[in-house]
């Protein structure tokens, strides 16, 4: 049996204070180095035209390409060194949609659970949500792609403004988890068919809401020194501990604590430092 995590493979440009790196990114992209130490029976699926982003996944041979003829591209600029929880982002919102027959080419045979990463509205159409659902295993899905938007062009990216899609009920109907922010439940708002809603606040902590609302407090981290990814982290280190212990608080614990441990060091996360 299989998790399969499903989303875009980008190339990013972050800029702290004056201090510019190009690395490889994408939600998927972080979740695997999470998932290979604690969830190894997992493959990755990404959409893109550069099939050399998948030799930077911590086994390659864990990486499934739906080829596309772009890739996304992500600007991240943290002005400020010492508040990481501001960020201002710049994409090119690749219009390159995971489709239907995509696929049914790359799947495994047994699946655990899915869990999806979308980047912008276009990488998931209903048409494939609803074909991943009919498998009937349970979907984890990152909420914030749906809400992006283009506002500014900038060159030949834009800046993104967040909104809520028309269609987030019958995308969200039956899904097991979703994972956003504070400021994107003020945009959704709740009252959705999910079993639970996992939402982040950054240095402050999060809350998982199910039956009941569990608070989740922050583990303290003094020396922060790359908060990229710190999200997507967060969310497989719960995926993970949810799938073997079932225990929301206990999941919720260890995703605080994983995360704590990735913004200590650059790039994503390795238990190995």
């Amino acid at each position: 049996m299989t998790l399969v995590v499903i989303g875009p493979a980008t190339k990013d440009l972050v800029i702290i204070g004056d201090d510019e790196s190009c690395k490889v990114g994408g939600a998927t992209y972080f979740q695997s180095f999470v998932f290979e130490e604690f969830y190894p029976d997992y493959q990755a699926i990404i959409n893109c035209s550069d099939s050399d982003l998948a030799e930077e996944f911590p086994d390659s041979g864990k990486v499934r390409i739906i080829m596309k003829d772009d890739t996304h591209y992500f600007i991240n600029r943290y002005p400020f060194r010492d508040n990481r929880d501001v960020r201002e982002q710049l994409s090119n919102f690749a219009d390159i949609p995971i489709l239907k027959s995509d696929l049914e080419e790359v799947l495994p045979d047994e699946i655990d659970a899915f869990v999806l990463n979308p980047l912008n509205r276009f990488d998931f159409p209903l048409e494939t949500i609803e074909f991943l659902k009919s498998f009937g295993v349970p979907i984890f899905m990152s909420l914030q792609g749906f809400l992006r938007i283009r506002d500014v062009q900038v060159d030949e990216n834009y800046t993104i403004k967040l909104d809520k899609s028309y269609d987030l009920t019958d995308i969200l109907s039956g899904v097991s988890a979703i994972f956003l922010d504070e400021s994107e439940l003020d945009i959704i708002g709740q009252g959705f068919d999910v079993d639970e809603m996992v939402i982040t606040n950054g240095s402050h902590g999060s809350r998982i809401v199910s039956d009941d609302e569990i608070k989740i407090e922050v583990v303290k981290c003094d020396n922060v020194v790359d908060t990229t990814g710190c999200g997507d982290t967060y969310m497989a280190a719960y995926i993970s501990q949810k799938l073997r212990s079932k225990s929301i608080e206990n999941a919720g614990n260890f995703a605080s604590a994983i995360a704590s441990e990735k913004i200590k060091y650059n790039g994503p996360y390795s238990s190995c430092r």
